[in-house]
């Protein structure tokens, strides 16, 4: 496995979470941020928040010698960059801000470096347009809390060169984090999907239908209940096409342009592929492999109610 020097610019709160992954896996990496001392101070917070992982029993009992000894504040982005094979640049979700620091990264790091931007909502071709030698760049999206949210969006750009999505989808993987890769577009996938869950939830609380309490009671305890195991095209699946689009129908009665049937739905069903029950759905998993999928199911669901038994309840209230 190649040893990366990496280069992470902002070094906040994503910033300093990255950091933290990046170095338990073996990387050298360098924070920058807009000047030294708080390059230092964040340093020092990180190092900090490390410590209390440990404590709590979520870092490796090592965790803050590996960091200590693989990651260390730079005096400058331009110092940061010198040398490293890859950046991630993790500043304020602001295009202006975002722009002159990737000109700075760009003018500074090797001419092969690669680099990615944390961005959650900027277009990666918009981004691309200040980075000299934009195939080298791509959207390397983590989530918050970086150290333990495992999923990181790999977003190219029209221009992104394929070895470098597979140099990073080999940096990210040697976290133990999952990549997936997504192409350019408003919202991504992630955030997307998450704000049309919350926007539906936010019309059910104004038209009176549910409190937000019990709304996030519900989720949490039904369909996204499911979704640490499952998405959403392998729920349908196991649900039955057929059942969804019956239901579409039903909520066609109150809103028959809000839930209008998604066409590739209709073209499945009506080809007559409902699923795993039929062997044919949106991820054709064999008909024969059901009794397998629903006992993997029944297993996974049973040990996610066991361990939110065993946290108990959020400190919400």
């Amino acid at each position: 496995m190649t040893t990366h020097t990496i280069a992470v610019v902002g070094s906040g709160y994503m910033g300093g979470g990255i950091a933290q992954v990046l170095a338990l896996s073996g990387a050298t990496v360098r924070i920058a941020d807009i000047s030294e001392e708080i390059a230092r101070k964040n340093y020092d917070r990180l190092i900090a928040e490390a410590e209390q992982f440990v404590a709590d029993g979520l870092f490796p009992a090592d965790a803050v010698e590996r960091i200590r000894a693989n990651v260390s504040p730079a005096a400058s982005i331009e110092e940061a960059v010198t040398g490293a094979d890859f950046i991630e640049e993790a500043v304020p979700e602001k295009i202006e801000i975002k722009h002159e620091t990737l000109r700075r990264i760009s003018a500074a790091a090797s001419p092969d470096a690669i680099i990615g931007s944390n961005t959650s909502t900027i277009l990666i071709g918009s981004l691309a347009e200040a980075v000299t030698n934009p195939e080298r760049f791509l959207g390397v999206h983590f989530s918050n809390p970086a150290p333990f949210i495992p999923g990181v969006e790999l977003i190219p750009h029209e221009t992104t060169a394929d070895a470098a999505i597979a140099t990073v989808e080999e940096i990210v993987a040697a976290t133990g984090k999952e990549t997936a890769r997504v192409k350019d577009a408003t919202g991504f996938v992630l955030n997307r999907l998450q704000y049309a869950l919350f926007h539906e939830a936010t019309q059910l609380v104004e038209e009176g239908v549910a409190t937000p309490e019990d709304i996030d009671t519900i989720v949490r305890t039904t369909f996204g209940f499911r979704l640490p195991v499952f998405g959403p095209f392998a729920i349908a699946d196991m649900a039955g096409l057929d059942v969804y689009s019956f239901c579409y129908a039903s909520l066609q009665t109150r809103w028959p342009e809000r839930f209008a049937t998604p066409d590739s739905l209709k073209e499945l069903v009506d080809a007559g592929k409902f699923g795993t029950k039929s062997g044919a759905g949106y991820l054709d998993v064999p008909a024969d492999r059901t009794p397998e999928l629903i006992a993997y199911r029944n297993k996974a669901y049973v040990a996610i109610k066991q361990l939110m038994d065993e946290l108990g309840p959020a400190p919400i209230n």
